[in-house]
Parts: C-alpha cells; sequence; structure tokens
C-alpha cells in the first residue's frame, strides 16, 4: 500500500535535520519542485493571491479558492503538501471546515495563525492578534476536526512583532499544550532572534518560513534542523526567480517585436511536454486504444 502523504510527512520530520519545501503557486511550479528531488512543497499563500488575483496577501482570497489550489498542486506533485490555511477562516467552528475540506484536497499539513481577520502577510506592517486563548480553541478544534490522525497542524504566530518574545514563548508553549504538531514564529528579524525563537521553545518541533523580505536570515537547512527546526519553507522564492525572466522576454518583444534574439535562453516546447509528462499521456492514449 502507498505510504499516505501525511505519513510520510510525519516520518521526514522525525528524521534528524529539516525538510525543505520550496513555495508553489501553481501545478506547473509543483511538478517542476518534484521533479527537481524534493520531498514536500508549501502552497504559498502570498503566491497564491498574486497568481490568481494578482493582488498582495492581505486576506482577499477565500477558504474555497484556497482549497482548490492545494488540491491542485497536490495532484500534480504526488509530495507532502505543506498548506497556507491563513487564519482558518473565522471562528473555531470555520476550522473544523477549514481542515476537513483541506484534508480532502490531499495535503499532508497546513498553518492556521493567530491573526485578527483580514490577516496580513505575516513580513507586512499593520498585523493584528486575535487572544491567545481564541486561537487555542482554534487548534482544538482543527485537532479534533481531522480525520487523519497523521494530518500536521501546525500553529502560527504573529505576535513577536507587536507584543515581542516572551508572548512567542507563552503562546508557543500554550498552542502545543493545545495540540500542536509544530509551532511557527513568523517574521524572527535576524539570526539572534531565530536562535532566541529555538532556545524559549527548545523541544518543541519548529516551522521556519525563509521569506524574501529579508527579515529572517537564509540560514542553510543543516543549520535550521540543528537548532530545532524541522520544516523550512520558501515561500515565494520560484515566482522571484521568474519575474526578471517574464519582464526580460516581454521587454525584449515590445521593444524588437521579435524574440529570435534571446530564443536560446527560452525553454523550448519539449520542455513543457516533459514537464507536462506528455509521455506518459501518449503511452496511456496507446493503451487505450486511441490515436495520437
Amino acid at each position: 500500500m502507498q505510504e499516505r502523504p501525511t505519513t510520510r510527512l510525519r516520518r521526514l520530520i522525525a528524521q534528524p535535520g529539516c525538510v525543505m519545501a520550496p513555495g508553489a503557486a501553481d501545478a506547473l511550479t509543483a511538478r517542476m519542485i518534484a521533479r527537481a528531488g524534493f520531498d514536500a512543497i508549501h502552497m504559498t499563500g502570498f503566491g497564491t493571491s498574486i497568481g490568481r488575483l494578482g493582488m498582495p496577501d492581505i486576506g482577499l482570497l477565500t477558504a474555497s479558492e484556497m482549497v482548490d489550489n492545494a488540491s491542485r498542486i497536490a495532484d500534480a506533485s504526488g509530495l507532502c503538501i505543506v498548506a497556507d490555511a491563513d487564519t482558518g477562516y473565522g471562528n473555531a467552528m470555520n476550522v473544523r471546515r477549514t481542515v476537513r475540506d483541506y484534508e480532502k484536497a490531499g495535503v499532508a499539513a497546513l498553518h492556521l495563525e493567530d491573526q485578527v481577520a483580514p490577516k496580513r502577510c505575516g513580513h507586512l506592517a499593520g498585523k493584528r492578534v486575535i487572544p491567545a486563548r481564541e486561537m487555542v480553541g482554534k487548534i482544538k478544534a482543527a485537532c479534533d476536526a481531522r480525520q487523519d490522525a497523521d494530518l500536521v497542524i501546525i500553529a502560527r504566530t504573529d505576535v513577536l512583532a507587536i507584543d515581542g518574545m516572551d508572548a512567542v514563548f507563552e503562546r508557543g508553549r500554550q498552542y502545543r499544550e493545545a495540540g500542536a504538531d509544530m509551532i511557527f514564529v513568523d517574521a524572527p528579524v535576524g539570526l539572534d532572534q531565530m536562535h532566541a525563537v529555538a532556545r524559549g521553545l527548545a523541544g518543541i518541533p519548529l516551522f521556519a518560513n525563509i521569506a524574501a523580505s529579508g527579515k529572517t536570515p537564509d540560514i542553510p537547512a543543516a543549520e535550521l534542523g540543528e537548532m530545532g527546526f524541522k520544516l523550512a519553507i520558501y515561500a515565494n522564492f520560484a515566482i522571484l526567480s521568474a519575474i526578471p525572466a517574464i519582464q526580460k522576454m516581454l521587454a525584449e518583444l515590445k521593444g524588437r517585436g521579435s524574440l529570435s534574439r534571446i530564443a536560446g535562453t527560452l525553454a523550448s516546447f519539449g520542455h513543457i511536454e516533459e514537464i507536462a509528462g506528455m509521455a506518459e499521456h501518449d503511452a496511456l492514449e496507446g493503451r487505450y486504444g486511441l490515436t495520437p
């Protein structure tokens, strides 16, 4: 029997070291991450918002839009999907439905945050958090709602930028006691704060967000593992790497009316077919007696 993604992720994070999960906002990126040999993917909330709406991550996406994207990424990649579930899209009762919908979508883990709705990207200014007791109720609801006991529930706190490190430690311990499998402290600034989080929450599996804002340093995965971080996401770096290439191509087309000068730097149509698994589809057509 094939190992469930939830069980596989729990096995991976139980091993020494830190699991790396590059971010994906679409199925194409998810397939590329899988082909690159990674075990896990982070479905990025900011990436999903900019990709689907062309807008920032300020709580504009609905639960159904996020679940749909998680489902497509999971299906395209076959990897362990760590999904952004924002605030759970309501109170503790809404969280119950959110968890069940994400579970049906095939994710291996999801993270819920203690921000006031509508939320903001954790690396933006102007965040507000709900009372710790309200978040404890949401975590309990999330743990109760899962049908698969191996689904990893990650509790994220954004309190650092608001009330400081002592509040992080207090909330982290409360969230762990409520049933969270991992604690995600968002937007530590600099190496000193990363080490402070690791020391203050020692013994609790930790989650690192290596974000493009530059607030949280890009610590090598091996070092993160030694500090106690079991899972690290690189949420929007695929998008960031694509933007300059797309802008260069568009400028060339607009300026010259042709792409012939840079054609050699572009992926070929055959490369796209390879990523999409065209050979496998051709084989299936032959098996089923269809004529390509």
